[in-house]
């Protein structure tokens, strides 16, 4: 299969990429294992398996050939992959973008390891594994969406989607792929920026110190070098402070970003090399307001939830993602709330390079939130995906939770929004969006009230001084002065050429296309226009499935001029009028 043949044949980590890597996406075997049972039939080696799929699409999609939207407690899959021969005395790095939800390698019959988490990427080091010519790789994976202490998001519980609940994912969703790399290389990268000193301080992991040899790394403009810095690789963890002498704020309206180079060096030559970019901007709090770059940008947040018709999970192209960010940027939408899934980098990356402001979240549906033990299952995959994304300048702030129960473990809650502080103090972080909170940075709530005056009516009192309107006040921890912002809302139902009765979305359906427009102003004016409302978050950018309140359907098409949405949402926002 050709590179052009190979579905989703674009780098898929973008922010470190190098020169040598072999995308492993096309044609596997594929088993689908009801019993549980398949090691103990040998399949971990040597096994032919009956069907063929379409990686790295999941076998519920149309895209992966093999179209099962029932439940698979177990699958397996199979193929085999030849190392190139310029990858000779380097090491060979195996990497899932993601598979939900556990993971088992074996490679040439032999255990490689395992992975638990749905979202989240993973590697081996298989060059001990590999033999000449042919190898054989096998993956099996269980997934149970049932069970409550495995995370899934959107995904249905039941053999149908309903509600807001989807068509469920199993198995291989994101790119799998090899990377070569030389015996001494970078093995990580975080990036801190520090718009006020005009600075990017870098930090970059080795797989081990090394003596004698230096990392260097260059920034770049239209590959013309702004800023550089080299340290010796003393340790296995090393910083690095870039001053660019030309400083560009990165933003929804100028989203300049600089390349960077990072080299590891012994003697002037050259032994490791890395690619990536990096944008420099400062999101932080002040009293009730969200800055960006040190000025107040009211948050035109559209909610995203990452489902696509043909690939459910996974979109279709490279291009398919970008395009969503295109569709809400011409609502006049200036960044997403990620809802109830990790997001693929890739769509991170044309975030980062269309001006797109995010909220990452983690798909906490489908588990039990008054359990103390949930902390094993979620927290290593929430920190993974914080990990992951640290470097990209479009994520403006941390969910780890969405709409938790009342009967919640609030010492979950507390525990998981202060380990993501630790791990990332730059960001504001929300600790369970909408419902009960518990330990926060902002406070928001969810509201889908329809009539617009009674809408506004519950914000009446916050406009004149009064404490902000929440979901549950008997639960909630008080509001202690953080901004606010209603992070659902809207969610109105419209599908006019609906001939069941399976969609549904919130409240009255309106009768006209002029009666939708007049209610989709009234209600977001009333967040505009408030005083001391730092944002917003509509439900939502497309239909998905049954859920028919988008403003595009499910395959992208507009339901309404774009201009007349655009027109609503670009108004000047109160916090944004200058003093």
């Amino acid at each position: 299969m050709s590179n052009q043949q190979i579905p989703r044949p674009e780098y898929p980590r973008p922010q470190m990429r190098r020169e040598f890597w072999l995308n492993l996406n096309g044609i596997w075997q594929f088993e689908i294992d009801p019993g549980l049972s398949g090691q103990e039939k040998g399949w971990v080696s040597g096994k032919e398996f009956s069907k063929e799929i379409l990686v790295p699409f999941c076998p519920e999609s149309e895209l992966s050939g093999i179209k099962n939207r029932d439940f698979m407690p177990s699958v397996w899959y199979r193929r085999s992959f030849k190392i190139p021969e310029n990858w000779s005395n380097k090491h060979v790095w195996l990497h899932f973008g993601a598979v939900d939800y556990e993971a088992t390698v074996w490679l040439n019959g032999r255990l490689v390891g395992g992975h638990r988490g749905g979202y989240t990427p993973f590697a081996f080091d298989i060059t001990d594994f590999l033999q000449k010519g042919e190898n054989e790789l096998v993956l099996r994976v269980f997934d149970d969406t049932r069970s409550p202490t495995q995370p899934t998001g959107k995904q249905s519980t039941r053999f149908d989607s309903y509600g807001c609940l989807y068509t469920r994912t199993t198995g291989i969703w994101q790119t799998v792929w090899l990377e070569a790399v030389p015996e001494p290389h970078i093995t990580s990268l975080r990036m801190i920026p520090d718009l006020d000193a005009g600075r990017m301080i870098l930090t970059a992991s080795l797989n081990r110190p090394f003596a004698g040899l230096r990392l260097r790394a260059v920034a770049q403009v239209d590959g013309r070098a702004v800023a550089q810095a080299e340290t010796s690789a003393f340790a296995q963890s090393v910083l690095l402070v870039l001053e660019p002498e030309e400083v560009r704020a990165w933003s929804p309206s100028d989203p300049f970003l600089y390349d960077l180079i990072l080299t590891l060096e012994e003697d002037g030559t050259v032994v490791d090399r890395v690619e990536s970019y990096f944008g420099l901007r400062k999101v932080h709090i002040q009293a009730e307001k969200i800055l960006l770059n040190n000025q107040p940008v009211f948050q035109r947040l559209v909610l995203d939830q990452g489902f696509y018709p043909d690939g459910i999970y996974t979109a279709p192209t490279d291009e398919a993602l970008k395009h969503d960010i295109e569709i809400a940027k011409g609502l006049g939408f200036n960044g997403a709330r990620f809802h109830q899934k990790v997001f693929e980098p890739r769509f991170l990356y044309w975030a980062d390079r269309l001006g797109y402001l995010v909220w990452g979240e983690y798909p906490n549906w489908g588990i039990d939130h008054s359990r103390p033990e949930l902390l094993e299952y979620m927290l290593p995959e929430w920190l993974e995906a914080v990990d992951r994304d640290f470097n990209h300048p479009s994520i403006v702030g941390w969910c780890p939770f969405n709409e938790t129960p009342r009967e919640q473990d609030p010492q979950l809650i507390r525990t998981v929004y202060r380990t993501t502080k630790l791990v990332d103090p730059s960001r504001p972080v929300i600790d369970t969006s909408g419902y009960v909170h518990v330990e926060t940075d902002v406070y928001d709530c969810h509201n889908y009230e329809q009539d617009a005056k009674k809408f506004a009516a519950f914000f009446e009192p916050f406009r004149k001084g009064e404490s902000p309107w929440r979901n549950y006040p008997d639960h909630n921890v008080p509001w202690k002065g953080q901004p606010y912002f209603v992070s659902e809302y809207g969610g109105i139902w419209w599908n006019p050429g609906q001939k069941d009765e399976k969609s549904w979305g919130y409240g009255q359906r309106p009768r006209s296309e002029e009666e939708f427009l007049q209610r989709y102003r009234a209600l977001t004016e009333a967040l505009l226009f408030h005083p001391r409302m730092c944002g917003f978050c509509y439900t939502q950018l497309y239909d998905i499935e049954q859920e028919v309140n988008g403003l595009y359907t499910y395959d992208r098409k507009p339901k309404f001029d774009p201009g007349k949405i655009r027109a609503i949402n670009s108004q000047l926002a109160v916090i944004e009028e200058k003093e």
